[in-house]
């Protein structure tokens, strides 16, 4: 089954800075351009940071009032994140303050990859880069939220080919199929309680998929059938081992 790549839906024409870019030209490359962060490169052009819109506001909040009473004044705390916020408060260049080590991913990778790779380090968007570490493009949370724009029809005929008929063998017509605002309806008897366990399963993978609704019935409960005994080939095998 095909996934959408990061490639067909990043953006090519990146807002970018280098490590000496002044504190006062990120700002103004951010709200000039309507982004709220954006990749530091260095001379080669690899990334080797981000920057966002918080990081300058982290800086703006550490930074010392010079009317405050001497008494009030902000003493860094000896932790690691007291040294983290200190130094941001000091900062001058992109360089200074960027957040390191860079979460980037590839333009081959998966829009559900790159979505994980999102959640997992609770950032809003990713560098994309090639094999050589250097920047082609960046995507954010709207773009990966643009597969769910992908037309019922098109879903629907994801799921008849993929994995009806390529996964699971049958005729495009042995199941009901049906597609309405993202949500997958399957209905039908199918031969196996395993298919229809690989069908729910592998509708669910499908991009722009938002749930799916199963009434599938099946003939034979194979659940309890041994690895060695025969069972599904091809496609839906490797389904089935996975479920």
């Amino acid at each position: 089954m095909k996934h959408n790549k990061i490639g067909s839906v990043m953006t090519t024409d990146v807002v970018r800075a280098t490590y000496g870019t002044p504190f006062k030209e990120v700002a103004r490359l951010l709200a000039h351009h309507r982004i709220s962060g954006l990749p530091v490169v260095d001379e080669d052009d690899k990334v080797i940071g981000v920057l966002s819109e918080t990081d300058l506001i982290t800086r703006q909040a550490e930074t010392p009032d010079p009317y405050e009473p001497k008494y009030h004044s902000h003493i860094p705390a000896l932790t690691r994140d007291g040294r983290r916020r200190a130094a941001k408060a000091a900062a001058r260049t992109a360089g200074q303050l960027m957040t390191v080590p860079p979460v980037t991913v590839r333009a081959e990778d998966t829009i559900v990859e790159a979505a994980r790779t999102m959640a997992q380090h609770h950032v809003e968007r990713l560098p994309v880069v090639d094999e050589e570490d250097r920047l082609v493009g960046i995507v954010t949370r709207r773009d990966l939220l643009r597969v769910f724009l992908r037309p019922d029809k098109e879903i629907r005929d994801e799921v008849v080919e993929e994995v009806l008929v390529r996964a699971l063998w049958l005729t495009p017509r042995s199941i009901d199929v049906s597609v309405v605002e993202g949500v997958v309806m399957l209905a039908g008897q199918m031969e196996r309680k395993s298919e229809t366990e690989i069908a729910v399963s592998m509708a669910k993978q499908i991009d722009g998929v938002v749930a799916v609704v199963s009434n599938l019935t099946y003939r034979l409960d194979d659940s309890h059938v041994r690895p060695d005994e025969p069972a599904l080939h091809g496609v839906a095998e490797d389904w089935l081992r996975r479920l």
